[in-house]
């Protein structure tokens, strides 16, 4: 059963960095878009992004119980060792959601707006970008467990350049998502091509993003290119991703909408099946050479068995109801007579 819950574990992780970053991306697109486009902007993406919204931090929090009644240890060291960068994410996530609700359902339009529209867009980016540091800070090997001071504990393990270039990077593929997943929101053809635009930009932007987190890996001596590249599993899944860029990059100005998410959307599955393969089941790499394991690392047999029988109950539940959701919210509404 400890298979069960890692599947899990996985595609909670991934579920949210797509789902979810499309969500944070449209804060994101927000705070990129000129300000005589906001208005436009807010209301395609409160369309596109209404369903993703009401169930995007279920897959956080599936993620964090597994790992708290499943891998306790685990838990424990990365709540210890980067609580900082967890708070502030945690922040993030709470000022971005109280902001959207003011914004959108606040009785009293005044000045406020715009002090919530802010909170909205800088929250936006600043949750992935803590997000990426948070998961880069994993595979760095600064984590030490044996550490006698303050800084060594607490900061050093995140604050480092490849920490904050997989955050860069995972704010970029934020952006990417949400701009890929409003296209097809949109019947205007002059919003279509607005937004296919920045859906290339943040394309762009993403690869050179992720050129970063490579050559800083080999700067800081993190062996991310043996991870990807020194396996077929790895290499033919960087090329997949490739080959997925090239097909999109071909269909931006087709009416092929679901196709394009579909593409994105399977970008980052590969993204987060290359960064995690070669290295598994550790899932945080230690300074002191060692590092955590799923397999190693798991809860008493008993736990481990009444969480895998409650996830697939559970989710004999939520997905479809996360399905029916999401098409509540793509059926349009009948026209007022």
């Amino acid at each position: 059963m400890i298979y069960v819950v890692i599947i899990f574990l996985w595609t909670a992780i991934l579920l949210y960095l797509t789902l979810g970053g499309a969500d944070f991306g449209a804060g994101i697109l927000e705070l990129f878009t000129s300000d005589k486009n906001k208005n436009k902007t807010r209301k395609t993406m409160y369309r596109a992004i209404g369903p993703i919204w009401e169930a995007n931090h279920m897959w956080l929090i599936i993620a964090i119980v597994i790992l708290f009644v499943g891998f306790p240890k685990i838990y424990t060291t990365m709540s210890i060792h980067m609580h900082i960068p967890l708070v502030l994410m945690l922040l993030g996530i709470i000022a971005r959601g109280t902001a959207f609700t003011f914004r959108h359902y606040d009785a009293v339009k005044d000045e406020m707006q715009e002090v919530y529209n802010k909170i909205f867009v800088y929250s936006s980016f600043i949750t992935p970008l803590f997000l990426g540091i948070i998961a880069g800070s994993t595979v760095t090997g600064r984590i030490d467990p044996n550490a006698t001071n303050f800084l060594d504990a607490y900061i050093f393990s995140w604050f480092n350049w490849f920490s904050f270039a997989v955050g860069l990077f995972t704010v970029t593929i934020c952006g990417f998502l949400a701009a890929v997943f409003i296209i097809g929101q949109t019947p205007e053809t002059s919003e279509k091509e607005r937004f296919i635009k920045k859906a290339k930009a943040f394309n762009i932007m993403a690869v050179i993003a992720g050129l970063l987190v490579f050559v800083i890996s080999l700067i800081e001596k993190i062996p991310l290119t043996t991870w990807v590249f020194d396996n077929w599993p790895g290499a033919l899944a960087f090329g997949l991703a490739t080959i997925s860029v090239v097909i999109l990059w071909s269909i931006w100005n087709t009416e092929r909408t679901n196709l394009m998410r579909f593409l994105a959307g399977f970008q980052v599955t590969m993204i987060l099946f290359i960064t995690t393969w070669k290295h598994y089941p550790n899932i945080v790499l230690l300074k002191n050479g060692e590092a955590l394991s799923l397999l190693q690392e798991q809860g008493s047999e008993k736990t481990i068995d009444t969480l895998a029988w409650a996830l697939l109950l559970g989710s004999i539940f939520i997905l479809p109801t996360l399905v029916y959701l999401i098409y509540s919210f793509q059926v349009k509404q009948p026209k007022s007579v």
